[in-house]
């Protein structure tokens, strides 16, 4: 039986996963979220930590043997019991596919649509109302699924209810008010079912839902927001009066409550201190990305774009890198593909400043692949130089190109204007996404 310690902060739902894992199967299992313990944004920075884990990621797993896992799917899988796994090889598969359903098809667009009234994120109506359309189709699937089933594989709660539950969590507590969770009985009945089970109360206690449908506060927006260094001002008054008014500035800082900040998901990743900007070492670059995306965007990609591209490049500010999906035998349905897509793209939005992209899915139902061209500033990898840029970039492999080769230029050409032999794939253009 596994025993050890789940590093997380308060309320992280990834987390929750595991706990509720661990109270099925008996696994002794202490959680480390709260200081002296576990300090999220000091402690998972630490040489100590980082020695253990090296992304400084959270959830991060362990063992009191030793043992070291991070990624929160595969730590509560090694937390489960067989039974939880699936007792067949089909159940197996069926439980891998509705954890695989939770990460590409609920969390990108239940993310877009709650955090903004948690204030983690910004506002933005269009993003928002895309998101709302992707959760009505994955609540969709789910209700056609559960119409005959109680739960998703099998007869008895496995790690596929458990993590699909969990990844909804958020979203019935803060946006699924009930005339929009209306037309999903089936979905609704299996939630309320699993969250009252005495495994899943044990970790997220009693589940209320939403009964008003949660909306942007930009009050908390800002107030979330890390506060910036400004050079003190004269108070009128003198002296003493100005010091007298910082003083109860001071204390009115002090009686803001902190209680509503600790019961929403992920609100430490906001409160988490911010990075420099990783490319503030570098100087600055004559190439213009802004203008290049203008150009492909209102131009022809092949005639204007693609000759503006080469005839502007800055090959010392810049780097040309080939990304390819790692997991194709996973892919399934095309539409749920090119979310997963989608779903990256959204999580990147600080990058779009400094990146440029053609994602491209490639192929059928469940005979696909995913691939694609990424423009970054500098010669490193930029995923990893933020903790906003790390979600998705592990499920792919990534190839950096030389930019004076024949493959870059006509690897280059075929995923900026989509057409071309592809000879690298073998497979038909499916459909692909531009981030700019």
């Amino acid at each position: 039986m596994a025993a050890g310690t789940l590093f997380t902060y308060p309320e992280n739902w990834r987390a929750f996963k595991a706990q509720i894992a661990a109270q099925y199967s008996g696994a002794k299992l202490k959680v480390a979220s709260t200081p002296p313990a576990f300090s999220f944004g000091q402690t998972n920075r630490t040489p100590a930590f980082l020695s253990n884990f090296p992304t400084g990621k959270v959830p991060a797993y362990q063992g009191d043997d030793g043992f070291c896992l991070t990624e929160s799917n595969a730590i509560a899988y090694y937390l489960c019991s067989d039974a939880l796994r699936g007792s067949s090889p089909q159940a197996s598969a069926q439980v891998l596919q509705w954890v695989s359903f939770a990460d590409a098809e609920i969390v990108p667009s239940a993310s877009a649509w709650v955090f903004p009234t948690l204030g983690i994120m910004q506002f933005n109506k269009q993003a928002t109302e895309q998101a709302k359309e992707e959760v009505k189709k994955a609540l969709a699937y789910l209700n056609q699924h559960l119409h005959t089933r109680t739960f998703l594989v099998g007869e008895r709660v496995s790690l596929a209810d458990i993590t699909v539950a969990c990844s909804l969590l958020w979203a019935y507590k803060q946006v699924l008010e009930p005339a929009f969770r209306q037309a999903y009985p089936n979905v609704n009945r299996w939630f309320v079912t699993c969250v009252n089970q005495p495994q899943f109360k044990a970790v997220l206690g009693e589940v209320k839902l939403c009964e008003k449908m949660a909306q942007f506060d930009p009050k908390k927006f800002s107030e979330a927001q890390p506060k910036k260094d400004t050079p003190p001002k004269k108070e009128k008054g003198g002296k003493e009066g100005g010091k007298k008014e910082k003083k109860e500035d001071k204390k009115k800082e002090e009686k803001k409550p902190a209680a509503e900040e600790l019961d929403e998901s992920e609100v430490a990743l906001a409160a988490e201190p911010k990075t420099k900007d990783p490319y503030a070492h570098l100087p600055k670059s004559p190439f213009v990305m802004d203008e290049f995306k203008r150009k492909y965007s209102n131009e022809d990609t092949l005639t204007v774009a693609l000759p503006h591209f080469w005839e502007h490049f800055d090959r010392e500010g810049y780097s040309i890198w080939y990304g390819e999906y790692r997991f194709p035998k996973e892919l399934t349905q095309t539409f749920m593909s090119c979310n997963l897509i989608s779903g990256m793209f959204q999580r990147l939005d600080k990058l779009r400043k400094t990146a440029f992209a053609s994602m491209i899915l490639f192929g059928t139902n469940n005979n696909s692949t995913i691939s694609g061209i990424w423009v970054f500033r500098g010669q490193e990898l930029a995923f990893p130089l933020s903790v906003d840029w790390q979600i998705d970039y592990e499920s792919y492999s990534w190839r950096k190109l030389d930019v004076d080769s024949e493959e870059c230029k006509t690897m280059v050409k075929e995923y900026f204007a989509w057409e071309g032999d592809f000879k690298h794939v073998g497979m038909p253009i499916s459909q692909g996404k531009i981030f700019k």
